[in-house]
């Protein structure tokens, strides 16, 4: 299905009147210059995330998770059954509009990113199963992500016509690329990694800073259209779920504080910039509006809450550390 059906799909169904949709496709009519600008820049932007993430994997500790596999199963069904299902039902229970709700089924099957790295290395969490646990869900999301959006998308009038599979799997093998050639860097030329990560963050911030502002400029006459209760109240709640299920369902599975908390931070965190791609590549801009912006929000909340529970861990391990070989309740075990 190319994208123009893909329009006509979600199209149909405000001109059918089934749904009282938000306007955005007669509202925003971005220049064909800067949204091509701003796709090459958000192309940019996961391109050197991706071989930054491929630069901190070691084929021999990847090797040691994969012979025991059961952490990382376990996040992945986390990644892949949670945060899916957590959209789907915040996006049913607000009745969003079907574009509000494909943005942000979109947003929910996405794999991890690669900002729960970082959030990981703050909170203690196992480095290797993190770093593992991005790869493998960037490459499951291969198969899983299209497939989530097909199951999904038929809780919702018209979308089950309207996702642009195609384009999606695109972009999912778009992200295997860095993440190959990073790997093979810090497997073939590991002292050219620190190098490759330092150079890559600060493309990274200036292709971010000239992405946020093309984009302000792209959509100034319509940005208050996301900033609704719904809109807000999904991307506040879809991060948090993640962090509290991701943890509970490790504890549930016996796996260690380290790895459980490890999990947790791995399913809130989704790769956003992932997400910004197929909404600016896969759609035209009449069909998203405003809502490519969405990513943004999420990671706004994501990383807000994120730090909060890193705050709160570090301050519960200053003022009580835990006794060693003492059994510790469910918030001992989060902060041993």
């Amino acid at each position: 299905m190319n994208v123009t059906e893909v329009y006509k799909g979600i199209a149909s169904i405000y001109n059918e009147g089934n749904i009282s949709g938000n306007d955005s496709m007669d509202i925003l009519n971005i220049p064909y210059t800067l949204n091509k600008t701003i796709n090459v820049f958000a192309i940019i932007i996961l391109f050197i995330t991706m071989i930054s993430v491929g630069c901190t994997i070691e084929i021999s500790k990847m090797k040691t998770h994969l012979l025991k596999p059961k952490g990382v199963a376990i996040a992945l069904l986390a990644q892949f059954g949670i945060m899916p299902l957590t959209a789907f039902s915040l996006a049913g229970v607000l009745q969003m509009d079907p574009i509000k709700a494909v943005t942000v089924l979109i947003c929910g099957c996405c794999p991890g990113g690669s900002l729960s790295n970082i959030f990981s290395l703050a909170i203690k969490g196992d480095m290797n199963l993190s770093i593992i646990m991005t790869t493998c869900s960037s490459i499951a999301a291969l198969g899983l992500m299209p497939l989530l959006l097909y199951i999904f998308s038929q809780g919702f009038n018209g979308l089950e016509n309207a996702v642009p599979y195609a384009g999606i799997i695109k972009a999912l093998m778009f992200t295997m690329v860095p993440c190959a050639i990073g790997i093979t860097i810090n497997h073939y030329k590991p002292k050219y990694s620190p190098v490759v990560k330092k150079v890559g963050l600060s493309i990274l911030i200036i292709s971010s800073i000239i992405l946020s502002i093309l984009s302000g400029i792209a959509v100034k006459d319509t940005i208050w259209m996301i900033f609704t209760p719904d809109v807000l109240t999904v991307a506040a709640l879809m991060p948090l779920t993640g962090f509290v299920m991701g943890y509970v369902l490790s504890v549930m599975c016996r796996l260690s504080p380290q790895c459980s908390r490890t999990i947790s931070m791995e399913t809130g965190c989704q790769n956003v910039q992932l997400c910004t791609v197929i909404l600016k590549v896969a759609f035209p801009p009449q069909v998203t509006g405003p809502m490519f912006l969405f990513p943004l929000i999420y990671i706004i909340f994501q990383c807000t809450e994120a730090l909060l529970l890193a705050l709160c861990f570090r301050c519960y391990q200053t003022l009580k550390p835990p006794a060693e070989g003492k059994c510790h309740s469910c918030l001992g075990v989060f902060v041993e």
